[in-house]
């Protein structure tokens, strides 16, 4: 265990990611690392794991309240429709660099986020519903994959996986469907590389490190020096310890 003392991290943001670490392969333990880094520039009373915690039970217990035993298409279909339809779980599009994007609490409270934080919701709220759900370390695009029966049978599935799309309203995408949103931003030299697996499976470190660099260079971008630096104290700690 490390004891650096950050220049630039709030102390309190970089403790409470240190300490999250030790857990970081559960779902849970990956939701509380992703609450702490929102720590560095949120205050502690809406960055606070419990309340996370709560309103992703909240989110889960309106879909169980719906169903009827534990078919997984019907858990799968009503979660898409508490939500997509109703909470209206989306994209930022029109304000895509800005940081609340990344920042979990935030994203819950006000619906919209990044790729990457709005499939950590619907992992986070599958996961609650005994539905397996996995990130996908796409290049330029985050996705979720859960598995193919709770979906039904369509084609072109990896590994027995169904694609969905939380950026997009939860919507099911074939193989070629994501590969081409990939390509839409992804380096065109990396397309056409055969050795590249496009559709990866995120571990959890993967995960959170790519949250934190999405803070890194959007910060970058904005010309917030100090807190693109605070984002690179976070990722050398969770490739130190994570």
């Amino acid at each position: 265990m490390s004891f650096y003392e950050p220049m630039h991290c709030r102390l309190d943001a970089f403790t409470a990611l240190r300490d999250e670490l030790v857990d970081l392969e559960t779902t849970d333990g990956l939701v509380r690392a992703a609450v702490a880094v929102s720590m560095h520039e949120m205050d502690p009373d809406e960055a606070d794991p419990l309340r996370v915690m709560t309103m992703l039970d909240d989110l889960a217990d309106q879909v169980r309240g719906r169903v009827v035993g534990d078919s997984p298409r019907a858990l799968l279909a009503h979660a898409h429709h508490v939500l997509f339809e109703e909470a209206r779980f989306r994209g930022n599009l029109g304000d895509y660099d800005n940081p609340a994007n990344s920042y979990l609490p935030r994203v819950l409270k006000t619906r919209l986020g990044l790729p990457i934080l709005l499939t950590l919701v619907y992992k986070a709220v599958l996961e609650r519903l005994d539905i397996p759900t996995f990130g996908i370390n796409a290049p330029s695009h985050f996705l979720a994959a859960v598995p193919a029966v709770a979906v039904g049978s369509i084609s072109s599935q990896r590994d027995d996986l169904a694609l969905i799309d939380p950026f997009c309203g939860g919507k099911l995408l074939s193989r070629s469907e994501a590969v081409h949103r990939i390509a839409m931003n992804a380096d065109g030299d990396m397309l056409l590389d055969e050795n590249v697996d496009l559709l990866p499976l995120a571990t959890h470190k993967q995960w959170l490190i790519r949250i934190i660099t999405n803070l890194h260079m959007g910060f970058d971008r904005r010309g917030q020096v100090d807190d693109s630096r605070a984002m690179s104290e976070m990722i050398w700690l969770v490739e130190q310890e994570g």
